[in-house]
């Protein structure tokens, strides 16, 4: 897809350049780049333009519904905000609480849909929305930098890619139902268990699914060799770095204590309960997006801000609990020395180490007979609050929910994995704007670098628009020579 570009005087002989619509990326944003005269590049910003509201409308809502209507939030990771408004409601409805636990049948199966929701996610993004920029360049040919020139010019590596998300799917619709929107999580468990003939289905498949994600870690690693010094510095940014972690250190995507580490690597927190989480993260609101600016509160919202996905979560576990995995993590974190693991670029590496470490747990979950057992649901005493963490495709994802004495919801919270990544996103594309851009006459292939800074995060822009409490507005009356005659602003209210 062709840029569609907008330029427009802006006050203090300032040039406006809008990228819009970013594309392949989920949802519709814009960035927007103000030039001097000399063409130098004074300010970048990401602007998030359509907005949402789940948090509002799923008010009054009985609790039980929620788990399917938040999935309406995105049709790429629905899954995410299924699991992670489940283990919300597991809190209402007193599992988690106590010595009341998920039964093992249904804490395999959900983690057996989430680990697959991983694998499809991750082979959709670096296949189909990466890919052509990876294996192309970055200023290629628009009209051959999509999915359909990646399949004439790499056909074998673009049909590995559409069975890899296929297979995915193919674990969620088993576990929730259907591919898209399932409902087979609810609170305190899950609606069905796996027939043997829907285990035996999906382990026919899962050892060649296990042989291609290896190819594609190799080949992410290739891309990074090969291009090492513009894999390096490309969006280069300091950030601190936040994920769920295993007890003991590993990498766990279903569930676990929050760590956060700072610029040098050093511990902020550690495993602390993500039930609190609010006591670490706080939330801001800027007047001119949609999508809050989240940060750790010991920081303050100016140094504060931090960077979570598959390169956080690689950096900050001790270990990956499958074999396969593990050891490419460990060539990773020593590639390059050490810079891979910090480099924006980097991501895409580390996401194909996730999408094979998904399919090693896959397999393991698919020879456990545990997925095969009839107990799905366990009740507790009941609970007002609930809070769910998961480490989405794209990052921590947080969904918090206060329920009255009826059973309905009366506030609610949703933190996503983009919305963490916010600020990140935007440090990255000033970092682009400046080696790539400044002084420069913009073309398609320049702005599109821009574009390749933002799809390494993944984003999902669509999730990433809620509101709490009223949202900023501000109103700008410009006259004919572009001077402002008049101001309106409307404060937002607090974030938490």
């Amino acid at each position: 897809m062709s840029h569609a570009l907008e330029t427009a005087e802006h006050p203090e002989q300032l040039r406006r350049v809008a990228i819009e619509p970013l594309s392949r990326v989920e949802g519709h944003g814009k960035v927007t780049l103000l030039l001097d005269e000399d063409d130098h590049v004074r300010q970048v910003r990401l602007h998030i333009v359509e907005f949402r509201g789940f948090e509002k409308f799923i008010q009054g809502r009985p609790y039980w519904e929620v788990p399917v209507m938040v999935q309406r939030l995105c049709g790429i990771c629905p899954v995410s905000h299924h699991l992670a408004a489940s283990k919300a409601m597991d809190q209402i409805v007193g599992v988690g609480v106590g010595n009341t636990r998920l039964t093992p049948t249904a804490e395999k199966i959900r983690r057996l849909m989430h680990y697959g929701q991983i694998l499809q996610s991750h082979a959709l993004h670096f296949f189909h929305l990466s890919s052509p920029d990876l294996l192309f360049g970055f200023d290629s040919d628009v009209a051959r930098r999509n999915i359909v020139g990646v399949a004439q010019a790499y056909p074998d590596i673009a049909r590995k890619g559409v069975l890899l998300r296929k297979y995915g799917q193919e674990v969620i619709r088993v576990t929730a139902g259907k591919r898209v929107h399932g409902t087979g999580s609810v609170p305190g468990g899950v609606n069905k268990r796996l027939t043997v003939e829907e285990r035996d289905t999906l382990l026919a498949d899962i050892y060649q699914t296990i042989a291609w994600s290896r190819e594609a870690v190799h080949l992410a690693r290739r891309l990074y060799e090969d291009h090492a010094d513009l894999y390096r510095e490309f969006g280069s940014i300091c950030a601190h770095q936040l994920s769920l972690i295993r007890a003991d250190g590993a990498m766990d995507l279903y569930h676990g204590g929050l760590r956060a580490r700072d610029l040098a690597g050093q511990p902020l927190f550690d495993h602390v309960d993500y039930n609190h989480y609010w006591e670490y993260l706080f939330e801001e609101v800027k007047p001119w997006s949609y999508m809050k600016f989240p940060f750790i509160r010991s920081l303050g919202p100016e140094d504060g801000w931090y960077r979570v996905g598959p390169l956080a979560r690689v950096a900050l576990c001790d270990f990956i609990p499958t074999p396969f995995a593990d050891h490419e993590r460990r060539d990773f974190l020593a590639c390059d020395g050490g810079n891979a693991a910090a480099a924006t670029l980097g991501t895409h590496w580390a996401r194909m180490i996730e999408m094979l470490h998904a399919a090693e747990v896959i397999k393991e979950l698919l020879h456990d007979p545990d997925i095969l057992g009839d107990e799905l649901v366990t009740r507790g005493e009941r609970q007002e609050r609930g809070v769910g963490v998961i480490e989405a495709p794209r990052g921590t994802l947080i969904h918090h929910y206060h329920i009255n004495e009826d059973d309905v919801v009366m506030r609610a919270n949703l933190i996503v994995s983009t919305t963490h990544n916010n600020q990140a996103m935007n440090e990255s594309i000033r970092s682009v704007a400046r080696q790539y851009l400044d002084g420069r006459q913009l073309t398609e292939g320049l702005l599109n670098h821009i574009e390749v800074a933002i799809r390494a995060y993944d984003p999902c822009l669509s999730c990433a628009t809620h509101a709490l409490g009223r949202m900023p507005l501000l109103v700008e009356l410009l006259d004919a020579e572009g001077r402002q005659v008049d101001r309106i602003a409307r404060h937002a209210a607090s974030a938490c």
